[in-house]
């Protein structure tokens, strides 16, 4: 299967599957403010461009979101990314215990407006589970 590599930095790398149709990124490292708005911002925009609807989240890595930075996504992009199509998210969980928490209350909050989430710790299987969705 092939892979586009829409944007890659220190922070991450943001990939587009064109079979499944899924964004997919996959923290280096901690990412914060600006850095990580825009990298969050160009998988909304690849997800926008090819009709995509499905996006896989691998936050190993990342051992935790700001406060500032989980406003900011639920205020600016949650709306924008959902207007964009976005029904299924897959999240390979972070591997702080902080950064869990807050993704579980992320994705509690994300379901009120009808996004499909589901935890997983192995991207592969979070990749197939995604590809199993319609």
């Amino acid at each position: 299967m092939s892979v586009i590599i829409v944007e890659q930095n220190d922070y991450g790398t943001m990939y587009y599957h064109p079979e499944s149709k899924i964004v997919h990124h996959e923290y280096h490292k901690f990412i914060y403010g600006d850095v990580y708005r825009a990298f969050l911002l160009k998988g909304t925009e690849t997800l926008k461009k090819y009709g995509a609807i499905k996006w896989l989240s691998d936050d190993r890595k990342n051992p935790v979101v700001s406060a500032i930075d989980i406003e900011w996504g639920q205020k600016n992009w949650l709306p924008v990314t959902l207007q964009a199509g976005w029904k299924y998210w897959a999240i390979v969980q972070p591997e702080g215990i902080l950064a869990k928490v807050t993704m579980e209350n992320l994705m509690k909050d994300f379901a009120k407006f009808g996004l499909t989430a589901k935890y997983f710790t192995d991207p592969e299987v979070a990749m197939k589970w995604l590809e199993s969705q319609s």
